[in-house]
């Protein structure tokens, strides 16, 4: 009897024992997302949101927040509080109308397919399953088909040798004028976005500042949305919301955020993995550029060259964020090429490595392009040719050991930096194969290089105007015309201060050996104002405007590779204030972002107009394209939104 008395009074004892994990949620959780977990009056349901992240996951949320979210951290909870905290999160099930709910969907093929539900429509539903990946699927009677996609475009560029050339040909130059939209999304509270959206595995990834967001490729109905808060007090580019997109890698989306870290997200939920700083931002660093990721690293660099930063680039791990090199773009006194920089200005040389750079697997080198000297208008105080400014750098990809450079601007007072994509294209070059990279530099000239050494091997003037320099030597050095340098009153020189071209991305077509670049035909007035450099502030060394009372053209141009010579050009209509880039396909098209606001094709051999379609905004992006359920698409960012055509009757 007594022993039957001790059992009953311990396990009296036992049930009335709080859950400790219901208090940690009690105390922490409830009183934003509801006793339940299915939401409140201060915050979302997240019961049917907890499938999809593991423990390890659920912990960082709760110690971490999300700021972007209106979610604060919890860094103090204990590792105890944290493992009963999870284990009752588990126990949640979400109400019905509250968020994701989990499901299973019977496949049109046969089997079944489980997980949460985190949109649904009459035809298309995006499920994560309990795999933890993306299952993009479509009605087919009263079941659902799996459906991805069978091109991607894993990078900024595409590929990773840049020159934005796609295998595709469902869309040609015979059809491309069924070309309509197919879907919209836009991103709230965005400026002119300027990605390029990423495909892989049928999910689309774009971005805006410090915001991320998976895109069912073909339907553009959203899967998860990462996003933190904007810095405050940021000076540059990226103050004003620039984010140029990301690379993926296995199961990680890389993206830079605003005040210069690099961040990986996992690809399938948008959770955090790790957080690394690239660089202070309270010394004027931001970021802009989209990554690029191959083999085991991600790379990427910083902006801030109009703010005097010092340039680099740097590679990362993409398993732990760890830095595995740095390589400097501008040197620290006494170091190698430290003796191009004759006066004070080294300590704020600028050369900033802001716009994707490019690879080539079989050399496994990595071809970077670098920034203007700073400050951009003023070089009294840094004599010589500023190395590695203005310059194409190729670096050893494990090492980040410089290989070699070559320098298209020495001592550049005009801002014309080399941020422009170096492409790297094998073709047959006086008679041999030959591995090369071209560019359309922002000053005017068009090069060839021998990308195994740097040997210079073209260089020809592409734009009309062009006062700068009278030409090159046969080395590839500018033969700078004297007394241009900018001046208090002003001083006009040709190309503008925005360049001949700029970061927008070119194009090449392999079969008919043309290089497609976006180009300005216009001039410019340069303004010198005396500045000494400070944190939080710009340190361009003066202003710049188009030449009064001249006219400007955009002009689309196809330049033969082998020659230099441009073999057809299509001026446009505009104000020559747009950003858009090009696109060439195996379909024997180019689209690109014509200067009155359209997303254009026009025929790769000729330049013949093809189709257009007016979007009423200004290009700040450039064009890309994917097959998704066996159905070609083309996308590019407008505006605040992403617009994704294909070709009309096609109703996949």
């Amino acid at each position: 009897m007594l022993l039957a008395t001790l059992v009953a009074s311990s396990l009296l004892a036992l049930l009335q024992t709080p859950d400790p994990g219901r208090q940690v949620f009690a105390s922490r959780c409830a009183s934003c997302h509801g006793t339940d977990g299915g939401g409140g009056e201060l915050g979302p349901a997240i019961a049917g949101r907890i499938p999809a992240r593991t423990d390890e996951e659920l912990a960082s949320v709760v110690r971490r927040g999300l700021p972007g979210a209106g979610m604060p951290a919890f860094p103090n909870v204990s590792d105890a509080e944290i493992a009963d905290l999870v284990r009752h999160l588990r126990t949640l099930r979400p109400r019905s109308g509250t968020g994701p709910i989990h499901t299973t969907i019977t496949l049109a093929g046969g089997g079944t397919l489980s997980g949460l539900v985190v949109n649904q429509s009459a035809a298309d539903l995006q499920l994560v399953g309990d795999d933890r990946r993306i299952h993009l699927l479509r009605k087919s009677g009263d079941r659902y088909r799996v459906v991805t996609s069978q091109e991607d475009w894993p990078g900024y560029n595409g590929a990773t040798r840049g020159y934005r050339s796609s295998a595709l040909a469902q869309i040609t130059a015979q059809n491309v004028s069924r070309l309509v939209p197919k879907w919209i999304f836009s991103l709230s509270n965005a400026p002119r976005l300027q990605v390029t959206p990423v495909v892989v595995g049928g999910v689309m990834y774009v971005t805006s500042a410090n915001e991320c967001y998976a895109l069912d490729a073909g339907a553009g109905r959203e899967i998860w949305h990462y996003q933190r808060p904007r810095t405050k007090g940021l000076v540059g580019n990226a103050a004003g919301g620039i984010n140029r997109g990301v690379a993926v890698a296995g199961d990680r989306v890389f993206m830079v955020t605003d005040h210069a870290h690099i961040i990986a997200l996992d690809r399938f939920t948008g959770a955090l993995l790790w957080d690394t700083e690239m660089a202070d931002w309270h010394q004027n660093y931001n970021a802009t550029g989209a990554p690029l990721a191959f083999g085991n690293l991600v790379v990427a660099g910083t902006s801030g060259g109009d703010e005097g930063v010092r340039g680099f680039i740097a590679a990362f791990d993409q398993q732990s964020g760890k830095e595995a090199w740095r390589f400097w773009t501008a040197p620290a006194p006494g170091e190698r090429a430290a003796e191009t920089w004759k006066g004070k200005g080294i300590a704020h040389p600028g050369a900033a490595a802001w716009l994707t750079g490019t690879y080539d697997p079989e050399l496994d080198t990595l071809y970077w392009p670098t920034g203007n000297p700073s400050p951009d208008l003023i070089g009294d105080d840094r004599p010589g040719d500023n190395l590695y400014s203005d310059s194409i750098v190729a670096l050893d990809a494990k090492s980040g050991r410089l290989k070699w450079h070559f320098q298209f601007t020495p001592h550049d007072v005009w801002d014309y930096d080399a941020q422009e994509t170096p492409a790297l294209i094998d073709a047959t070059w006086r008679g041999r194969p030959r591995k090369l990279l071209v560019q359309a530099n922002r000053n005017g000239f068009f090069y060839v290089l021998d990308r195994t050494d740097g040997a210079f091997l073209l260089g020809t003037q592409y734009a009309k105007n062009l006062t700068w320099a009278s030409g090159l030597t046969p080395e590839g050095r500018p033969k700078i015309v004297p007394g241009l340098e900018p001046t208090v009153d002003g001083k006009r020189v040709c190309p503008s201060l925005e360049g001949a071209s700029n970061w927008y991305s070119t194009s090449f077509d392999p079969a008919l050996g043309l290089y497609f670049v976006q180009t300005n035909d216009k001039c410019g007035i340069f303004t010198r104002t005396d500045m000494e450099w400070k944190a939080g502030a710009g340190y361009m060394g003066g202003s710049f405007k188009q030449a009064p009372g001249e006219p400007a053209e955009r002009v689309l141009r196809a330049i033969d590779i082998q020659t230099g010579a441009v073999s057809w050009q299509l001026p446009q209509t505009g104000t020559v204030d747009s950003w858009g880039g090009t696109l060439s396909t195996a379909g024997g098209i180019v689209i690109f972002g014509e200067d009155s606001g359209s997303l254009m094709a026009a025929d790769a051999k000729s330049g013949a107009p093809l189709w257009s379609f007016q979007t009423s905004q200004i290009w700040k992006a450039s064009p890309m394209t994917y097959m998704f359920d066996n159905a070609q698409y083309i996308a590019v960012a407008s505006g605040s939104s992403i617009i994704a055509f294909g070709l009309h009757g096609d109703s996949r």
